[in-house]
């Protein structure tokens, strides 16, 4: 694409005709009067302003439109809709018209300023003046509509400033303007004062109208034939508000053109119902990406645009219904919110499936073992690790096969082979678990970690208060290993296998003392059997953490046994923790005395 060049007159005439038009997911005007001024500032002394963006409007427009606040509806074709630019453009016809309720806008020129005791102003420069209303139903203050009045202040209203043949409604202006200087008959040298100011107001106004239709705003076009989630993504990628429009917004405003209902409200209704959604991720995506599984499309952005919006909402309880008990499975399986929940690819997957899923009975037992096993082998395996939407769209077709008890061609029902996150993907061994990075990065393996414990309802060390959804919100990320203790053997300490959940005041508590130190303060106020369960319910190996004794060696005998006693407790937790995971993936349900009866 090139930039192509357009005068603000050939702009206007756009407006006024009603041949370009915005798409209804543009948000509605929001600049401040401020903001406007400065735009207008940039016009008269013709500065340099940015780019626009259009899409050139074929036989059948690809968006739902709306006409430019203000301006004209006129029922005629459409050559454009304004994907970039609905601020500036919106902005600078209202101006011209100046029919903003509130304020009314002048441009400033000192030359003509004859009023003693006014604000300093600079040259050419933009004014704004508020307005209100009193009991009589008068627009104050009342000189802003008096041209007497507002010539002397040196303020020309922006709508004699407008790019259109206006010349009578301009000199009528002036007529009214001079008419306290109108001079007597036979008064010469008044006579002709006031025809050389007469020439001189004219004459300013005239370059000023000049400057301003032959200003140059340029754009960039995208052709007709261009897709429209091409467009979608172009615009969001130009969007110059501060705040860019999502695909959020622009499904919002699709909704309500179509359906005529606010999706906001049915959001906020749904959040007010079920508040635990949102603790998962951001209600809009959760329902967008939902909302495009049960439309066979994919849990992304180019699903949400493809998606039916009317069937969305015609189907909304479907889908609101699928949601709560989303999070309500969550809740069972001890994912508590996002910052614990290893990826969001299994919510959109498991939300949808619900549609098919009865809510009792031997059925509902039996599919949702069936999401146990995916949800654990999801956060085990590297099926999501890339292309995590694709994949997601792919298992959660194959699974609803199982759910709907589907066929395959030779008669024989859909089972887990037909799975490709069963089927084409193995288990993490416990060798990687070592490496999986600290849960409080956003990082897959180390969630999982962390998972398996928060399954456990991971006990504190020293209250044994069992951690639930209630109280996870006061848990802080402990090094069980101390960090201080292993970075003076400059030993990577934030890795997930040496973090337990525990409240703040335990964690201050340990502080940095060795870990058999810390075991062994316990042992003084209660029996080892407790500390030990507590423990357990982190799938702790004890053993391997009752190591310690580091005080009476030299630094390099010290960082020698420390190296040695936490890779011994990595490796005995790894296998702890991949054996929990594998019985979860395989839908049972977990005791921690199991990992260490078998030990």
């Amino acid at each position: 694409m090139e930039a192509r060049n357009r005068k603000l007159s050939d702009w206007y005439g756009k407006v006024q005709r009603a041949e370009i038009k915005l798409p209804r997911f543009q948000r509605f005007e929001a600049w401040d009067r401020n903001r406007i001024c400065s735009l207008v500032e940039t016009v008269i002394n013709n500065l340099p302003l940015g780019i626009t963006l259009i899409l050139e409007v074929g036989d059948k427009e690809k968006f739902i439109s709306r006409y430019l606040s203000t301006a004209p509806e006129i029922d005629t074709r459409v050559y454009e809709h304004l994907l970039d630019g609905q601020q500036r453009l919106t902005a600078l016809w209202r101006v011209f018209q100046n029919n903003y309720e509130w304020e009314t806008y002048f441009v400033y020129l000192k030359a003509l300023d004859e009023f003693d005791g006014d604000e300093e102003m600079e040259d050419h420069s933009a004014y704004w003046r508020g307005r209100y209303y009193k009991k009589s139903g008068a627009r104050y203050p009342l000189w802003c509509d008096n041209p007497a009045q507002t010539l002397p202040r040196g303020l020309i209203p922006a709508n004699l400033l407008r790019p259109e043949d206006i010349q009578g409604e301009i000199d009528t202006w002036i007529k009214q303007a001079l008419e306290p200087v109108q001079p007597q008959p036979g008064d010469a040298a008044g006579i002709e004062t006031y025809y050389q100011k007469k020439q001189k107001v004219s004459d300013v106004i005239k370059d000023l109208r000049a400057v301003i239709a032959n200003y140059n705003l340029p754009y960039l076009s995208l052709p007709a034939h261009t897709d429209k989630s091409v467009a979608l993504n172009v615009f969001i990628n130009m969007n110059t508000n501060s705040k860019p429009l999502s695909t959020y917004d622009i499904i919002v405003a699709e909704v309500e053109s179509v359906m005529g209902r606010s999706l906001h409200d049915l959001e906020e209704s749904l959040v007010a119902k079920s508040p635990e959604i949102a603790h998962y991720e951001e209600p809009s995506k959760l329902i967008l990406n939902t909302a495009a599984l049960l439309q066979n499309q994919l849990p992304n952005q180019r699903g949400a645009w493809g998606m039916d919006k009317r069937e969305m909402v015609n189907h909304w309880a479907t889908l609101e219904k699928g949601l709560q008990r989303m999070a309500r499975f969550l809740k069972s399986e001890g994912i508590f919110d996002e910052s614990r929940l290893p990826t969001n690819a299994v919510l959109a997957v498991i939300a949808a499936l619900y549609r098919d899923i009865p809510e009792s009975g031997d059925k509902l037992g039996q599919d949702e073992l069936l999401l146990k096993r995916y949800m654990w082998n999801a956060f085990f395996t590297d099926r999501y690790e890339n292309s995590a939407a694709t994949h997601a769209f792919s298992d959660f077709n194959a699974l609803k096969r199982i759910v709907c008890g589907e066929k395959k061609q030779d008669g024989t029902p859909y089972g887990l082979q037909d799975v490709p996150i069963f089927a084409d993907h193995t288990m993490v061994e416990a060798e990687e678990l070592m490496t999986a990075e600290w849960p409080k990065r956003a990082s897959i393996r180390g969630r999982a970690v962390l998972a398996v414990a928060c399954r456990l309802g991971g006990l504190d060390f020293s209250t044994g208060e069992r951690l639930d959804k209630n109280n996870i919100g006061a848990r802080h990320y402990h090094h069980i290993f101390p960090d201080a203790l292993l970075k003076e053997a400059e030993i990577d300490s934030f890795l997930a296998l040496n973090c337990a959940l525990i409240t703040d005041k335990t964690n201050i508590s340990i502080g940095r003392k060795d870990p058999l130190v810390y075991l062994k303060d316990r042992y003084q106020w209660t029996l080892e059997s407790i500390v030990n369960e507590r423990l357990q319910s982190h799938l702790i190996p004890i053993a391997e953490l009752s190591n310690g004794g580091y005080e009476s060696l030299s630094d390099s005998e010290k960082n020698e046994k420390l190296s040695s006693d936490f890779k011994a407790f990595l490796s005995a937790r790894a296998e702890l923790i991949s054996k929990a995971a594998r019985r979860l993936a395989e839908g049972h349900q977990l005791s921690a005395g199991e990992f260490y009866s078998n030990a």
